[in-house]
């Protein structure tokens, strides 16, 4: 799923490549990632400008003329911008035709995603309970948040009424910095944990967009997880101690950390895929 980092570096990639471009032509091939919340039909952006695209926690937002698409790519969405010449790959849903003969795709392995056509980002489901963006938010906030949670510190960093934008992946390079068991529960948190867990994740987040950035160019479908020191590394050597990194199926997701670094007991149930 693209998480922060890579959404930041895609939305830098469109703010240089597509704002200001005017829409010739939408093609909507698959209709089933589109939700559209206005009376009007996709076509009614053709002739208009992407006047801005930003991102929020895991979403990019298109403005246009005077309507947003959203964009929720999930667990495998990816845009394509490329030469309108350029083979269609199969699970493509939508094409936006611009001019200059290009086009930005939305493609999509399992169909999970969702583009969403509003003139008001609140009818987005999900959009407006989002927390703080995890670079923006200060020390005091986050630690002032983390009170509201009572559940196991990995669940609540993902929990995007936190902060925005962290998922699975990152959740597990944060804990992993700063050396927090991923299931601990909040309340048994100390304050120099606390600190930790705020210390690495801007850090965390910060050295990955710059990686990524230097290594996307204008692939921007491509994911890019080599580089991250634990998440997607099961028994594989911890790189800071050398003990095989565990991989664990817990709360309905793919945990990876080292029991080593980070040591802690699981309390509840759960299936152990390794380490």
């Amino acid at each position: 799923m693209p998480e922060l980092p890579e959404l930041e570096v895609v939305k830098e990639f469109l703010v240089e490549h597509l704002v200001g471009r005017k829409i010739e032509k939408v093609e909507v091939l698959r209709p089933i990632v589109v939700r559209n919340l206005t009376d009007l039909d996709f076509t009614s952006l053709e002739g208009q400008a992407f006047t801005e695209v930003r991102r929020r926690g895991k979403f990019l937002i298109f403005s246009l003329d005077a309507l947003y698409l959203v964009l929720n790519p999930m667990l495998s969405g990816r845009l394509y911008f490329c030469l309108s010449t350029e083979r269609r790959l199969a699970k493509t849903f939508v094409i936006w035709h611009l001019q200059d003969g290009f086009d930005l795709r939305y493609v999509d392995q399992k169909q999970m995603g969702k583009i969403y056509l509003t003139p008001d980002l609140s009818l987005v489901p999900g959009f407006a309970m989002q927390g703080p963006e995890a670079l923006e938010v200060t020390f005091e906030t986050f630690k002032e948040r983390l009170k509201r949670h009572r559940g196991e510190i990995k669940g609540v960093l993902v929990n995007q009424a936190f902060v925005a934008g962290i998922g699975n992946a990152y959740a597990d390079e944060i804990l992993f910095r700063a050396r927090v068991y991923p299931f601990k529960r909040r309340p048994g948190l100390t304050g120099e944990e606390i600190r930790r867990l705020y210390e690495a994740m801007g850090a965390v987040l910060e050295e990955s967009i710059t990686t990524i950035r230097e290594r996307m160019g204008d692939q921007i479908h491509l994911k890019f997880r080599d580089f991250l020191a634990v998440h997607g590394k099961g028994d594989s050597p911890c790189p800071r101690c050398g003990t095989p990194i565990s991989e664990v199926k817990a709360r309905g997701r793919l945990t990876n950390f080292c029991r080593s670094c980070q040591p802690g007991i699981m309390i509840g149930r759960s299936r152990s895929l390794g380490g």
